[in-house]
């Protein structure tokens, strides 16, 4: 499976910050925002990776990621010359995907908690119809609906409904099969003139092809698309962090741990990293501390 980060958009909601930086470079406590989708795509196996963003802001991002290589990845780019969407994510990939399955991640949404990754893992596996997620929030006008029947099986998807079915919002990372670019191509912009996640979703539910897994109590999504939610998502990282005294989405450590790079390749990385940052991947090394692999 592939897997594609959609960093696109003119991130209007959190100006001035973004007005000459992109949303997705802004830091959340001690790493780019980037890092933590990122890092799920890592967790679930997928090693291909597509960055799509503005054509202003790709350079930054190859700066920031390079190819890929120092995790052991494959990173390619492409440009978003305007936010259409995030199904035009599919048709923007479209060589990039060639006919397999891929997992896209909003750039700006960060997941964390424990059996997370093997969720992730198993929908990584799919090779026919999507697997999509549901999690309960207070404010589920501001995103995809899951309408569920008594038995758990969903009825419905709506997108930013004024009267919620329900109060399950589909967060921002979707499993796909080959189907997706033929679904998103031959789809009607929506009154917003989007291509609609939404719209791909619920093809893929009128076929009888979509699973929607429920998120439990146990995981974290945050999304940092405002000041407030950014300025909430650090402190929960850093919370975490300083309790646990284990990072969250560290790209070096996943990469280590899954045995894409060995000792010496992070202990070079670590040594031009003089912070907490650095040390932390030191101590990694001469710990070896345990890796739950249930948390992310």
């Amino acid at each position: 499976m592939k897997g594609i980060i959609l960093a696109g958009g003119r991130g209007t909601r959190l100006f001035p910050l973004t007005t000459a930086v992109s949303k997705q470079l802004l830091p959340v406590y001690d790493k780019p925002m980037v890092y933590y989708p990122l890092s799920m795509l890592m967790l679930a196996g997928i090693r291909d990776i597509l960055v799509i963003s503005s054509p202003d802001a790709l350079p930054q991002f190859r700066s920031l990621l390079c190819d890929g290589s120092q995790w052991g990845l494959r990173f390619a780019y492409a440009a978003q010359a305007e936010p259409r969407g995030l199904a035009d994510a599919f048709l923007v990939g479209r060589d990039f995907i060639a006919d397999e399955p891929v997992c896209l991640i909003l750039g700006d949404n960060i997941f964390f908690g424990h059996g997370l990754p093997n969720q992730l893992r198993r929908a990584a596996q799919l090779t026919e119809g999507a697997t999509i997620f549901a999690y309960p929030v207070r404010d589920p006008q501001r995103y995809g609906v899951v309408e569920f029947d008594e038995t758990g099986r969903a009825l419905s998807i709506e997108e930013k409904p004024k009267h919620p079915r329900s109060n399950y919002a589909v967060p921002g990372i979707y499993f796909y099969d080959q189907q997706v670019v033929g679904i998103a191509a031959g789809l009607q912009p929506s009154a917003r003139n989007e291509i609609e996640i939404t719209d791909v979703n619920n093809v893929y539910l009128s076929r009888g092809q979509l699973s929607v897994e429920a998120l439990g109590r146990g995981v974290a999504w945050l999304d940092a698309g405002t000041h407030e939610t950014l300025l909430q998502a650090g402190g929960f990282i850093q919370a975490v962090q300083d309790r646990q005294g284990m990072m969250i989405s560290c790209p070096e450590e996943i990469a280590y741990r899954l045995g894409y790079i060995d000792a010496d390749e992070v202990r070079r990385q670590a040594l031009v990293i003089n912070n907490q940052y650095g040390e932390y991947l030191l101590l990694l090394l001469k710990e070896n501390l345990p890796f739950h692999r249930g948390v992310a």
